[in-house]
């Protein structure tokens, strides 16, 4: 077997409408409802799924805990459109910019907490 690309990921949230309005406000994604009323923020081909803590669909991760998730999420545009689209926003910038090295080789990257304090770098090639 070889994995191609990353479909989806979950996170589990403490509060569903905080989280839908930082990822779609904040950082451009797009609120998707689907199945049994699940929802998921789209962004190019991947989306996040949303459980809400105590109340997880099935199946589900052994331990699912807010605030658990570090995720690098690249933007188009350059890092600066990015963090005059976070300062935008009211997102304040908690590191950077730093160098990094990601999967494709160096970026440079700031890093922001989401509502429930997961660590989301935002990254530049």
């Amino acid at each position: 077997m070889k994995i191609d690309r990353l479909d989806h990921l979950v996170l589990t949230v403490r509060d569903h409408a905080r989280t839908c309005d930082f990822y779609t406000r904040g950082l451009g994604m797009t609120l998707v409802t689907f199945g049994e009323g699940r929802t998921a923020l789209s962004f190019g081909r991947q989306k996040i799924n949303l459980h809400i803590a105590g109340r997880e669909w099935e199946p589900k991760a052994a331990r699912p805990l807010p605030g658990s998730a570090d995720l690098c999420l690249i933007a188009a545009g350059t890092l600066a459109e990015a963090m005059a689209d976070l300062a935008a926003a009211g997102i304040a910038i908690e590191l950077g910019p730093v160098a990094r090295t990601g999967a494709l080789g160096p970026m440079q990257s700031v890093y922001i907490r989401d509502p429930d304090e997961n660590l989301i770098e935002i990254s530049v090639y």
